[in-house]
């Protein structure tokens, strides 16, 4: 088929997009639930497309195209926040009524949400046994994992660039979580300090602030909205509900970026 005579259906797949909704119940609200789940995995697809380009551009010291990059990612999550507000319009009875059906599948199984957190730095290696009954699933996973985070090539990129960015922040065990350092606050410190100076460091500061920023407004609808809707109950993958995810919200990606408001 050549691309002239392509259709507007046949070019976005609507035949095969419009098939994945398939409720499993009678209940009517079970398709508003089934659209906003898979509507947020094509958004989370297109925020992991943006952050790896991003990424591989702050390798290369190339940060001009990888703030739009950001930027757009910070865009994306705005639709994902909003999208707690249509499933809110659910009610706990409208939900128990659908719950039976769904088994015990679960967001806390979404790989892509964890491949989300990996590249942000949120890291924990146990995360990739949840998916160990997929192995293409579990090796991206690993892949990633093995992968330096977003903030561990903005924390090269500023050595790079001169700043005395300690040792062992640079050459640590990527698969772990970044530890808050006060030598990375103090690199940052020096950025925020002379913008004029670091005037591109300075502006992905700032990108990356934004992008933490409107990730944790994300989180916390969610929250809420499962609070709002199923109160404290367990969830259906067996976490906690309420309780665990909002432990998460006190789990940032950039620390120094934020402790650092504070000594400036």
């Amino acid at each position: 088929m050549s691309q002239t005579n392509i259709t507007y259906g046949e070019y976005l797949k609507l035949d095969v997009l419009l098939a994945c909704q398939a409720p499993l119940t009678q209940e009517h609200d079970e398709r508003l639930f089934i659209v906003i789940h898979q509507a947020t995995e094509l958004w989370l697809s297109l925020c992991l497309h943006e952050l790896n380009g991003a990424r591989g551009l702050i390798a290369a010291d190339e940060l001009s195209p990888a703030f739009k990059m950001l930027a757009r990612t910070s865009r994306v999550q705005t639709q994902l926040i909003q999208s707690w507000e249509i499933l809110s319009t659910m009610t706990p009875a409208d939900y128990l009524r659908l719950r039976g059906g769904l088994g015990s599948s679960s967001g806390f199984q979404s790989y892509q949400y964890r491949l989300l957190e990996f590249l942000l730095g949120a890291r924990d290696p146990a995360m990739v046994g949840l998916h160990q009954a997929t192995p293409l699933i579990a090796d991206q996973l690993r892949q990633e994992l093995e992968t330096p985070s977003l903030y561990d090539e903005a924390l090269r990129l500023m050595s790079r660039r001169g700043l005395p960015v300690p040792a062992a922040v640079l050459d640590r065990d990527v698969t772990a979580r970044h530890a808050a350092d006060s030598g990375v606050e103090a690199c940052w410190a020096q950025v925020y300090r002379d913008p004029a100076r670091y005037w591109d460091l300075y502006e992905l500061a700032e990108k990356l602030v934004d992008l933490e920023y409107h990730v944790q407004l994300w989180r916390f609808g969610h929250v809420k909205t499962v609070e709002r809707i199923i109160g404290f109950r367990r969830g259906t993958g067996g976490t906690s509900g309420v309780a665990y995810l909002t432990d998460v919200l006190t789990k940032g990606f950039f620390p120094e970026l934020f402790s650092v408001r504070t000594s400036l």
